[in-house]
């Protein structure tokens, strides 16, 4: 591009929201790919009922360590990366509202990483270094206090850079939606509307989860004793880390959701179906997911009048999510539908937020969620809401906007192939998982009961077409990047007869002049 240094000092030196949105797709893909190895290592473990491939510690570790990767590393950056490529397109800025912040919010992320798959790598290389994390991803004391491992505070120190590097991408995001933009609040696009929601619950979220990790590591080394198990501290952390915790759920799930609202009417022929409602659910979402955390706490003896607050609220939030589904059934009806490859993955991440939804409210029930706590069903469930929905809905995005972002066409052969592979790995691994938690198996466990070990077995195949699913995509992502062939049109999908707003295809044709 005119104007900006050559090669590897451009990547280094840029401010360019767009330049940006690549450094976090890049990084966000490539840690999507280390936390679906850390997944694969735990399948192949799990073909066995008894330890076999890797030692029980870790098991341990590998379940940690993938629920860090692919929350804090994989996802989240992901959806900064889209959002930093398109919004200021979208809402017709022309950058960010502060380039700079924008790209230190960025090189934060790289020395995370470091920081929280340290004590994996090492342990898995028999580099004698320090223990990996074996505590769990949401670091429950006491036995995240009690340990003298230091990674637990390699971790905690991630998580807070990761933490300061949202924060501040998300501030990016609301003030450019607010003050840089130059259209009419009617006429904000839906991935807008989606991405302003997202950013206000980073801002009101991560403090909480930053305050708690630092308070975590002044116990671990100053002898505080604000998470003491005497003190009620345990229950403490719980409390804060979930009233994180489940609107980070919202986090990653409200811009896929922004991007199937946004997507799927282009290939429906038709507008979106009830427009207005759909933001006004992904405000009522927002609004309700800060106050639905403590579900995740129903086994811990808490006053049965507050857990009947949160079982109201938790089930309440059902409500605006079923707006959004069946807001695009409505679309799809009597559409002229073309089941190219972003319409594929539409369809799939629909399908599977039906599947996991479905399976989530039973967990809003204080006796039920009392009877699954603890087993594989919660696996089954938030994995086919943020594999099932989030990761396909991404994918839908990535195909859906490749060749406005490289200027080439992919394989849609290969595209087509990477669906399926997924959409029957997805199913055929997570469905079981619901099945055999329903039967009462423990989830984080190395071992499991010898007639648990079909299913598991089923389950770890399903995992491999999946693994291999995406072995496809970053083959077709790659070569495509380098050798596919040339889009020559500005409008690449044939979408300009339809009634949608121009602002994209007027961008992608300045760029296609260039």
């Amino acid at each position: 591009m005119a104007g900006k240094p050559p090669g590897l000092r451009r990547w280094l030196t840029t401010v360019d929201h767009r330049d940006v949105g690549l450094l976090y797709l890049a990084f966000g893909s490539a840690s999507g790919l280390l936390g679906a190895l850390d997944a694969m290592m735990l399948r192949t473990d799990a073909l066995s009922p008894r330890p076999g491939v890797w030692p029980t510690g870790t098991y341990d570790a590998l379940f940690t360590t993938h629920g860090l990767t692919m929350l804090f590393l994989f996802a989240g950056p992901v959806v900064f990366g889209l959002a930093n490529y398109l919004l200021p397109i979208l809402v017709g800025a022309d950058d960010m509202a502060f380039p700079r912040a924008n790209a230190v919010a960025f090189w934060v992320l790289p020395p995370a990483a470091l920081l929280l798959r340290a004590g994996i790598v090492t342990d898995l290389l028999g580099v004698d270094a320090f223990g990996p994390l074996a505590t769990g991803w949401t670091l429950y004391p006491p036995m995240s206090v009690e340990t003298a491992n230091p990674d637990v505070d390699l971790v905690l120190l991630g998580l807070h850079l990761s933490g300061l590097g949202t924060i501040t991408g998300a501030i990016n995001v609301v003030v450019t939606v607010l003050a840089s933009r130059e259209v009419a609040w009617r006429n904000l696009d839906v991935f807008s509307w989606t991405m302003l929601v997202t950013g206000g619950l980073v801002v009101f979220a991560f403090p909480v989860l930053g305050s708690a990790a630092v308070m975590l590591l002044l116990d671990r080394n100053l002898g505080t004793t604000f998470f003491t198990t005497p003190g009620g501290g345990p229950l403490l952390w719980q409390h804060l880390f979930w009233f994180f915790g489940h609107p980070e759920v919202y986090i990653l799930v409200l811009p896929p959701m922004g991007v199937v609202s946004y997507v799927l009417p282009r290939f429906a022929g038709r507008r979106l179906f009830g427009f207005q409602f759909v933001v006004y659910s992904t405000l009522a979402i927002g609004v309700l997911s800060f106050g639905v955390w403590a579900h995740h706490m129903f086994a811990t003896g808490m006053d049965p009048r507050l857990q009947a607050s949160f079982m109201a609220v938790s089930i309440a939030i059902a409500v605006p999510s079923a707006v959004k589904t069946f807001n695009w059934i409505a679309t799809l009806w009597n559409g002229r539908i073309r089941l190219v490859a972003p319409m594929l993955f539409c369809l799939g991440a629909v399908a599977n937020f039906i599947v996991g939804g479905v399976t989530g409210v039973f967990l809003a029930a204080v006796p039920v969620d009392r009877l699954l706590h603890g087993t594989y069903y919660v696996v089954g469930h938030f994995h086919l809401m943020l594999v099932g929905t989030s990761v396909f809905a991404l994918f839908a995005a990535g195909y859906y906007w490749f060749p406005l972002l490289a200027g080439r066409w992919y394989d849609r052969r290969l595209a087509r192939l990477h669906f399926w592979l997924s959409a029957v790995g997805a199913l055929g691994t997570f469905v079981p998982l619901l099945v055999f938690g329903a039967a009462g198996l423990p989830r984080r466990m190395a071992t499991y009961p010898a007639r648990f070990a079909p299913l598991q077995q089923v389950a770890t195949v399903f995992a491999y077409v999946l693994g291999v699913g995406q072995l496809v995509w970053l083959y077709n992502v790659v070569t495509s990047a380098h050798r596919g062939e040339r889009v020559e049109s500005p409008d690449p999908w044939d979408l300009r007869e339809l009634p949608f707003d121009s602002r994209e295809w007027e961008w992608f044709a300045d760029r296609f002049e260039e």
